[in-house]
């Protein structure tokens, strides 16, 4: 039997589920699943033990059985996103005893397998219009969106998804809308649209509403009609009234809508990069007040705290695990302000290897680097564009993650709008935390989570967002899940709108399985 476990920060063990018993086998193969919930934003190392069952228990339920009265034959680990990486999705870990010696005896080996449970990929694309819509406002038209429900077993309904609102237009068409089949259900599943006039105040008019399924959505693609709103009845009318507003279907069609999990287990990668500031505001190294200080005591600085978090989580998604590693507003050795320097020193090489080499290159840096600046990020996100657009003619299976520390207030901001709204192509994300107590509002303009994508100088509008912002203040007093950790769980959702937009599909070698994001072990 194996028990498996998640260990926590503590250390210590949480048991989430056993195998069945295998009688009489020294190479079991265990039918039983072990359902772990993925989360790409943090370390999950799992612990797998395994115990020879005592003959007298094979009758009794394996929740029931008493560890210290089975025989420990040897236990190995691993971290889920060693899993989920590799092609096929199975690791064979190599057993040893408790203490993490193997000894002179073989113990054994065991092979992990994980698939993801998705009930369907299955998903339609479909574009709504409506026409002639009743005007609910005085003195402009209707601000329409339409809102879609399923209807559940209790007669209730559900929202499911909701369309951008539309200002001013009572013929408006919204941009298209993707509903998977975990969200309809199914095909013939009745689903309520309703038309609604925005209000600011949170108070939105009913314009009209509708009943129909996925299938009737189909139907009036295929003929080119339209649906008529109703108005439900009223307490003193008590019929329903049929509007001369029309909702229709201009584009249906029926896809595939592959998962995080499918790409990075048919060998797409995330690659890590990392810019530290090295401006004046930082303080004095040297001072412990400063917020480069590097604490004999081991207790790491924000930036260090930032780069481990973030860099030990995406490590396992970059197989050669070397890193591009840069400075920026800092004075080099040669006497110079540079707004974008190699971090280790290094004239001919940017990259360092793993997180630990960034760790070290940004102390030794400490030492060799005068703080300066300005705070000017352009430079910094030219050079990691660059490597990511190189990267395109040649691999579509690398995705970039940039990680920009900084305590300062930018200089260039538009220059940094100019460089992000370019960037916005290519396969590349950028996360910006804040450190120490700055006013970061600019920052907040760069993340663009008003709705209002960037523009750059000459009037050019981002494709997509790719910027994230933090403050590591709020990283300090939050509780369970720091605040760089929920900056990471945005990063699988940007790749897949980057890899959706360019139409690109994970290798069909792992698809064939057809299997809540959830592991299976």
């Amino acid at each position: 039997m194996v028990v498996v476990y998640t260990k926590k920060r503590d250390g210590t063990l949480e048991e989430l589920g056993r195998t069945e018993v295998i009688m009489n086998s020294l190479d079991p193969a265990w039918i039983k699943k072990i359902t772990v919930a993925y989360h790409f934003e943090i370390v999950q190392p799992l612990i797998f033990h395994v115990y020879d069952v005592d003959t007298k228990y094979y009758n009794l339920p394996v929740k029931t059985l008493k560890l210290n009265d089975q025989e420990f034959l040897g236990e190995g680990g691993c971290v889920l996103s060693e899993i989920v990486t590799k092609q096929g999705q199975s690791l064979t870990l190599d057993l040893h005893n408790r203490n993490g010696n193997k000894g002179l005896k073989n113990l054994g080996k065991l092979t992990v397998h994980a698939e993801e449970t998705v009930a369907s990929r299955n998903a339609i694309e479909v574009i709504f219009h409506c026409s002639r819509l009743e005007n609910k406002d005085l003195f402009s038209k209707s601000d329409p969106f339409l809102r879609i429900s399923r209807i559940v077993e209790n007669g209730g309904s559900v929202p499911i998804c909701k369309t951008e609102v539309v200002d001013n237009n009572l013929n408006p068409i919204w941009r298209p809308l993707c509903l998977t089949m975990q969200q309809f259900v199914s095909k013939d599943n009745p689903l309520v649209i309703e038309c609604f006039d925005f209000n600011s105040s949170g108070n939105h008019v009913l314009i009209g509403k509708l009943q129909k399924s996925v299938a009737d959505l189909e139907k009036l693609h295929k003929q080119k009609t339209g649906a008529s709103f109703i108005l439900p009845s009223s307490a003193q009318h008590g019929h329903e009234k049929v509007l001369k507003g029309q909702l229709f279907v201009d584009q249906f069609c029926e896809k595939q809508l592959y998962s995080f999990i499918d790409y990075v287990s048919s060998g797409f990668e995330l690659n890590f990069m990392v810019a530290v500031d090295f401006t004046a505001s930082n303080g004095n190294p040297r001072t412990p007040d400063s917020l480069h200080y590097i604490d004999p005591s081991g207790q790491f600085n924000a930036y260090q705290q930032a780069i481990m978090e973030v860099g030990e989580v995406i490590q396992f998604y970059d197989s050669d695990r070397r890193f591009p590693a840069w400075g920026f507003g800092g004075r080099t050795i040669d006497g110079t302000i540079s707004h974008c320097f190699n971090l280790n020193g290094s004239a001919s090489g940017v990259e360092v290897e793993g997180v630990q080499g960034i760790m070290a290159a940004y102390a030794s840096a400490l030492n060799h680097v005068a703080l300066a600046g300005p705070t000017l990020f352009g430079q910094v996100i030219n050079n990691a564009a660059e490597i990511a657009g190189q990267c395109l003619s040649y691999n579509s299976r690398k995705y970039f993650v940039l990680l920009i520390i900084t305590d300062g207030v930018l200089t260039d901001l538009q220059e940094t709008k100019d460089a992000l709204v370019r960037a916005s192509d290519l396969p590349l994300s950028i996360l910006i935390v804040g450190v120490g107590g700055a006013d970061f509002k600019q920052m907040e303009i760069l993340d663009a989570d008003n709705g209002c994508r960037l523009e750059s100088s000459t009037g050019r509008v981002a494709t997509r967002d790719i910027v994230q912002f933090v403050p590591m203040r709020e990283v300090r007093a939050g509780g369970q899940t720091s605040v760089v950790q929920a900056l990471l769980q945005e990063l699988p959702g940007q790749f897949l709108t980057y890899m959706r937009s360019r139409d690109i599909k994970p290798s069909a070698v792992n698809i064939a399985r057809t299997s809540a994001s959830h592991a299976t072990i």
